[in-house]
């Protein structure tokens, strides 16, 4: 059995490898896109996205990101709070060249939006099971208490 702690901290190393997921607002799941998560080492309760003024997430509010990780081996669903980052020292702490791609007036661009996702409530899965887990399954034995061990409710 994998541990709370131990599944955050797999999820917070698999998010820092596939910065990916795919965010929405909660008033409107039509607004679902793919976004690259910014971490912070040392901030585990927030991300962050660079956006432009005009997107449909510059409004902010309540928001539910679902992301999976590089190797299929962790899956997470969690929600958070999407607001404005004000802050110039951690606008430029996370500027980077992957940015300035999709942003081509650079840091400077009066278009861009900082959003800071205060995070809240998650769900985390853990689906490397194991050798001996996925031994089991080849075989058609039940796993399913095993992989609801790796299975959490948390807050991040």
């Amino acid at each position: 059995m994998t541990s709370t702690n131990d599944l955050k901290q797999k999820f917070w190393k698999s998010l820092a490898d596939s910065p990916f997921v795919f965010l929405e607002l909660d008033a409107d799941p039509k607004t679902a896109v793919p976004m690259t998560a910014q971490l912070d080492k040392d901030a585990n309760s927030a991300i962050w996205f660079f956006t432009s003024k005009n997107h449909t997430f510059a409004s902010g509010g309540p928001a539910t990101a679902t992301f999976a990780g590089k190797g299929h081996d962790m899956f997470a669903r969690f929600s958070g709070t999407l607001t404005e980052e004000r802050s110039r020292e951690r606008f430029e702490d996370l500027w980077a060249k992957p940015v300035e791609a999709w942003f081509p007036g650079g840091k400077d661009d009066p278009n861009i939006l900082l959003l800071r996702m205060d995070l809240g409530q998650a769900e985390l899965w853990n689906s490397d099971l194991g050798f001996v887990d996925n031994a089991k399954m080849l075989m058609g034995f039940n796993v399913r208490e095993d992989a609801r061990e790796e299975h959490t409710d948390t807050v991040l």
